[in-house]
């Protein structure tokens, strides 16, 4: 098994991250550092990253929590600043799947599942994440038909999104691209820059009254709708 996925079946990041982190030259096999994504696991290998040994998990765990402001998605944070996982209190090691920013709430999943986290994050997946937003001033239909047919952020266009007024000020967005602060850009490209960001929903999974630093392991029904989406 490649190392970087033998990484993520042990919970250590997703496969993306995982990959990174043998690059950063932070692996070893059998106290030998690796730094090529095509070094192979085999059975007894003893695989350390940052010199502490990982092993399989057994016990698949699924997490969402409601993540409150000023906390950094990461499993550790070199400025030690508040984490997603110092709000998770578990014996297994887990980690965020895809990201929000320091400054949005809501809704974040974590597990040790790197395949599905994997599926998750991809952008074929196609998986909408539904937002609600404080922004200045009120978007005009003319400005959501541009928002819903795609504006350019990063010198590239987005992919069709959708977007409706809750009220005066309060707009609720799906989009299902997960690029860097992406509603927050999408937003300010039609002169409607974000004041607060929450993310309340992914695909048909609910925030509901789960309280911010809050977080409940997901049931059968929604695990397995994450599965077989």
């Amino acid at each position: 098994m490649r190392v970087h996925k033998y990484m993520a079946m042990c919970g250590v990041a997703s496969r993306r991250k995982s990959e990174a982190i043998v690059l950063e030259g932070r692996v070893k096999i059998n106290d030998v550092v690796v730094t090529s994504l095509g070094a192979l696991v085999e059975e007894n290998d003893v695989v350390k990253v940052d010199d502490q040994v990982i092993t399989l998990e057994e016990t698949k765990v699924y997490i969402m929590l409601n993540k409150p402001l000023e906390c950094v998605t990461t499993s550790d944070d070199q400025f030690n600043r508040t984490t997603v996982l110092d709000y998770v209190d578990i014996k297994e090691r887990i980690y965020p799947i895809g990201r929000l920013d320091y400054n949005t709430t809501g809704m974040l999943l974590l597990t040790n599942d790197g395949d599905l986290a994997n599926k998750i994050m991809h952008p074929s997946t196609h998986l909408t994440k539904t937002y609600v937003a404080k922004v200045k001033g009120t978007p005009t239909e003319d400005e959501m038909k541009r928002f819903e047919s795609g504006v350019m952020i990063d010198d590239r266009m987005t992919s069709p999104a959708k977007i409706k007024v809750l009220k005066p000020g309060l707009v609720q967005v799906q989009i299902y691209e997960g690029r860097n602060r992406q509603v927050r850009k999408m937003l300010e490209a039609i002169d409607h820059p974000v004041i607060t960001l929450k993310r309340s929903n992914i695909g048909t999974l609910e925030l509901g009254n789960l309280k911010q630093g809050a977080y409940r392991h997901l049931t059968i029904e929604e695990i397995n709708y994450l599965i077989n989406y």
